[in-house]
């Protein structure tokens, strides 16, 4: 199914047989062999038929040859797992065994230790150990451990609590390994003064171990000039966008006075057209750029090659919006489900080229498999403004929550986040990419326009994309920042898309631009802090961009950090279902101070390796 374009293998899982290792007459060692492979071959089927990497690909599992009791053994596992490319690391054992001689000594890999819950010859006892080794060596490790006492027989029957941890660690794991080695390509540099598009190389290196390309937008340009794209993709990519994207409402003036004199703002049918070719170029020539491509003209050996990019970001405003067609389309399809050739992974693009924004999007997306939306936190409506401006009373999770918040803007909005697609049962939802139907596309593109932007600000043209969220989905908002002194952080907020009225929705939109797509959110509020109402949690905001994810996601969210070492300061996740390394325990009672901490100790992930 997948088409694999990312240079770089598969991050593999591995998992580590661990076992009591005294052997002789009482023969120890031999008793536990079967129960000891067993659990390897549990979690092994549960992570296969649980865990996919971002292109649909099942997740990659090897179990150690031999079980592992002792040193050499270890370091045979070591060398074995090094040659198939693990990158994570799960030792599981029902027993006792010899911490410090059997564990993952290994400082880059990712690791987790399940201890069966037994009384035979329990596993908790050295999950406890070699816990307290790991952080004694530095080496941060999940625990797991579950609830309820098994019988010896019942290793392969993993409870819920148990599964819920290991498939846990296994995504926010496999996330942060995937995009180790990759790069993160920028198209044109700061975008408006925004904060989120200076670039940081230290921090893409250190804490995410990506590489940092820039190009100049003029390269786009080049492209375009000197024939550098498959000229059979464009035909097709235009054929299609004609057949499926609809124009929808241009509000420019026909002319405006200027100095004196009539300045024609519309643009003409000629003009549009030519706008469309040119964006359709764009588009392909960005992808190009991102991944490669083996079928541009012969002649151009370097430019196949692209960047390697598993997220990119182009800046546009101004010096490339005031003359050319705005990236709006490009930016919309690239972060959707497909594109003319059908499905396809997204790839996280960030309008404005804010880069924080594409890392948040790509944090999502590697996690779920889903298109991702980009938007400005726009504006946050009360339910007395609301009722004010329309006449109408928010209802149910709006009304209990505070409130909405607008999350509009004209760029990288996936056509997934219109909420048309349905599952078995009706209900609607952003599918995994993979398990998107023609049927489906369909719906998406039926429920888009495609508007001439607005001369405002966008003076050469182009066109943005409009829909509405017409469904209640779960949903989950993130932003991560830079603060000076302190480093990256994380804000995280599960809640819900709204459904408004038709004739709400416009009323509202038409106060602000009602020709991009437009999202209404209401966030799961706790009646406290950051959480009080949706007005608190707009309020305290990191930035003027967030990215939102189908799904409640902030669990495995805060997991993946504790993996990258970026601290949490804002979140609504239960505290039950925080699941960090078992050595944030030593840093203090507090989740969230245990947290900051922990990440401040341990440092960047890459860092080591970069002195």
């Amino acid at each position: 199914m997948a088409n694999k374009k990312l240079l770089g293998d598969y991050p593999v899982i591995g998992i580590r047989p661990i076992i009591d290792g005294r052997q002789g007459p009482m023969m120890l060692r031999e008793s536990l062999e079967g129960q000891t492979l067993a659990m390897a071959e549990a979690a092994k089927k549960l992570f296969e038929e649980n865990l996919f990497y971002s292109d649909g690909t099942p997740a990659k599992v090897v179990i150690a040859s031999h079980s592992i009791g002792r040193v050499p053994e270890s370091v045979a596992c070591a060398e074995e797992f090094r040659k198939k490319g693990v990158s994570i690391t799960l030792s599981v054992t029902p027993c006792w065994c010899y911490g410090s001689e059997t564990m993952d000594m290994d400082p880059m890999t990712i690791k987790a230790v399940w201890g069966f819950n037994g009384t035979e010859r329990p596993g908790a006892v050295y999950l406890a150990s070699v816990l307290a080794t790991h952080a004694q060596k530095g080496l941060p490790a999940f625990g797991i451990y579950g609830h309820e006492v098994q019988d010896r027989d019942q290793v392969t029957e993993i409870p819920d609590d148990v599964k819920e941890k290991l498939l846990r660690f296994g995504r926010a794991a496999i996330a942060c390994q995937t995009m180790r080695g990759k790069s993160y390509l920028q198209i044109g540099s700061v975008t408006m003064g925004i904060g989120g598009s200076i670039m940081n190389q230290e921090f893409m290196e250190e804490y995410l171990g990506l590489r940092v390309e820039s190009v100049d937008e003029v390269e786009i340009l080049r492209r375009m000039e000197e024939g550098i794209y498959n000229k059979e993709e464009v035909e097709k990519a235009l054929a299609w966008t004609k057949e499926h994207c609809k124009e929808g409402r241009d509000d420019n003036p026909e002319y405006v006075d200027f100095l004196g004199e009539k300045r024609r703002i519309k643009f003409t049918k000629e003009e549009k057209e030519k706008q469309w070719e040119f964006t359709i170029k764009m588009y392909c020539i960005i992808k190009d750029l991102m991944l490669g491509n083996d079928k541009l003209p012969e002649e151009f050996k370097e430019e196949m090659l692209g960047h390697n990019a598993i997220c990119a970001g182009f800046q546009g405003q101004r010096q490339w919006t005031d003359h050319w067609p705005n990236c709006d389309y490009p930016e919309a399809v690239l972060n959707s489900s497909f594109d003319f050739e059908g499905k396809k992974e997204p790839l996280s693009f960030a309008t404005e080229n804010d880069v924080l924004n594409g890392l948040c999007m790509m944090f999502m997306k590697l996690l779920t498999g889903r298109a991702q939306i980009f938007a400005d936190v726009r504006t946050y409506w009360s339910n007395d403004a609301v009722k004010r401006v329309t006449g109408y009373e928010l209802e149910g999770k709006a009304k209990e929550n505070g409130g909405i918040i607008h999350l509009l803007n004209s760029g990288a909005a996936c056509l997934d986040a219109c909420g048309e697609c349905t599952d078995e049962n009706g209900n609607h939802l952003m599918k995994k990419w993979w398990d998107v139907t023609e049927d489906d596309i369909k719906k998406m593109t039926d429920a888009t326009v495609w508007c001439e932007a607005g001369f405002d600000n966008f003076r050469g043209g182009g066109f943005s994309s409009h829909f509405v969220t017409r469904a209640e989905m779960p949903a989950t908002m993130i932003r991560l920042n830079l603060v000076k002194g302190l480093g990256p952080v994380m804000q995280i907020v599960e809640g819900w898309t709204v459904k408004l009225p038709d004739e709400v929705t416009d009323t509202l939109m038409e106060r602000t631009n009602p020709t991009w797509p437009c999202t209404w959110f209401t966030p799961r509020t706790t009646g406290k802090g950051a959480f009080k109402s949706a007005y608190d949690v707009m309020n305290n905001w990191g930035a003027n961009h967030g990215a939102i994810s189908y799904g409640h996601i902030g669990a495995d969210l805060i997991t993946m950090c504790s993996m990258l070492r970026i601290p949490v300061c804002m979140h609504n996740v239960d505290e039950d279902l925080i699941y960090r390394p078992s050595c944030w325990n030593a840093f203090g009672m507090d989740k969230e101070g245990q947290d900051y901490r922990a990440c401040e100790a341990y440092g960047p992930l890459y860092k080591n390796i970069r002195k």
